[in-house]
């Protein structure tokens, strides 16, 4: 997460739209049940009359801010038909400067202190009857049309766009520009993983994915042509990566071996897990297969909350390790925590699907020590501690948000527990 905060201060936000929404009300009163209609293929920012009057010029046909913003459209939300005419005077400005306007016409100025007369002037020459497109100066206004319209109108190509392997297919990204390339975050919505093409406005530039969650940074499948740039994704469920366009593209397209996932074995059999003290939990109990905590019959571990530490002495055959390949530990289903060691060696914390960690190099062959810390959420205690024949109380909360009787959640390591191999074609 860290990582995400960091990279998405770097550089400048790209939008093409600057979403003017009005005078008379906030954004959350306006916005909150549905967003500007703005295609989900460009961002926008929101602009108030502030900002518009103070923080804005013309510069070779965009809107410029004094921070360094630069806007390809202002689009006037319907609530700002009802503008001061300080406002519809700096757009009249700004349209004979070279902006371009897209949005209904104006009908008049809430304050009494305006003159009504000059705002329909105005009005009526940058807007005339109120419909189609109209040059007025160096720029345009695009009367009563969509912003879609008015962006296809003025020939701005989508900043991002992605095949849709199912209708539902969802993605949200955000574009920053920096130094000598371009920064995408992209994040899957579904929670399910997508394999999909996705397209950027970037040319001439090399494809990189870089991993928040992990820091490593990886080539990419690409192809440029017309100007854009199409990138070979595969994201994991609810999934972000940043994709990164920084170093020359040496050819046109680049094409990578995708990896192969074989599953080598199963973990199967008992596991014992060590409970965290003073929770209410045995120190130690054997579990013959995998399973829910909340459904263990000793109470103390159904409604324990907490870390659980797994261990289990796993024998990996030599035929496992081959050159080229890497070995990667898949947990299965998590509740909800992991933090996984292997011949006492830590491999990091996994906290999102796939709960799955690189085990190349810690994994041996022979007998190897695998050790899987889970911690899961405090509901299940905060239950226990209200049941009638409770003992005693392990945690305390100023309400209670829970009773007796809600449903308890999955906990522990749930699996199924396999090895993976990771090869590519």
């Amino acid at each position: 997460m860290a990582r995400n905060s960091y990279m998405l201060q770097q550089g400048k936000f790209v939008a093409d739209v600057a979403y003017f929404y009005g005078e008379d009300s906030n954004i959350t009163a306006l916005f909150a049940a549905k967003l500007p209609d703005v295609p989900a293929s460009y961002n926008y920012d929101f602009v108030n009359a502030d900002a518009l009057l103070n923080k804005v010029t013309v510069a070779n046909g965009r809107l410029v801010t004094t921070t360094g913003m630069s806007y390809r459209l202002l689009a006037l939300d319907p609530n700002s038909q009802h503008m001061s005419l300080a406002v519809l005077r700096k757009i009249r400005d700004m349209v004979n400067a070279g902006a371009a306007v897209v949005g209904p016409k104006p009908t008049d100025s809430p304050s009494l202190s305006d003159d009504q007369a000059e705002f329909a002037v105005i009005a009526d020459e940058l807007w005339g009857p109120g419909t189609g497109e109209r040059n007025a100066g160096k720029g345009k206004v695009f009367a009563n049309q969509t912003v879609a319209q008015a962006l296809s109108l003025l020939h701005v190509a989508p900043d991002f766009e992605y095949s849709k392997p199912r209708p539902d297919t969802n993605l949200l990204f955000v574009h920053r520009k920096v130094t000598g390339g371009e920064v995408y975050w992209v994040n899957n919505r579904a929670s399910r993983q997508e394999n999909l093409e996705a397209t950027f406005r970037v040319t001439g530039k090399a494809a990189e994915i870089w991993r928040p969650e992990t820091g490593k940074t990886e080539p990419a499948s690409y192809k440029i042509a017309d100007g854009r740039t199409t990138v070979s994704l595969r994201l994991q469920p609810a999934d972000a990566v940043f994709v990164v366009f920084r170093k020359p593209a040496a050819a046109p397209s680049r094409t990578l071996p995708a990896p192969v996932e074989t599953a080598l074995a199963t973990v199967d059999g008992a596991w014992e897990v060590a409970f965290q003290a003073e929770r209410g939990a045995p120190a130690k109990v054997t579990l013959p297969q995998l399973s829910s905590w909340h459904q263990n019959a000793d109470a103390g571990v159904k409604y324990f909350s907490g870390a659980g530490t797994y261990t289990k002495t796993i024998q990996a055959p030599a035929e496992w390790f081959k050159t080229g390949t890497r070995l990667l530990l898949d947990l299965g289903d998590t509740k909800n925590l992991a933090e996984v060691t292997v011949n006492g060696k830590a491999l990091g914390i996994l906290w999102k699907t796939p709960f799955q960690v690189d085990v190349t190099g810690a994994l041996k062959p022979g007998a190897n020590a695998l050790q899987v810390k889970v911690t899961n959420l405090w509901v299940n205690r905060l239950i226990g501690d209200q049941q009638p024949d409770a003992a005693k109380k392990y945690t305390f909360t100023t309400q209670q948000f829970y009773r007796a009787d809600s449903p308890l959640l999955p906990s522990g390591l749930l699996g199924p527990v396999r090895i993976v191999r990771s090869a590519t074609e």
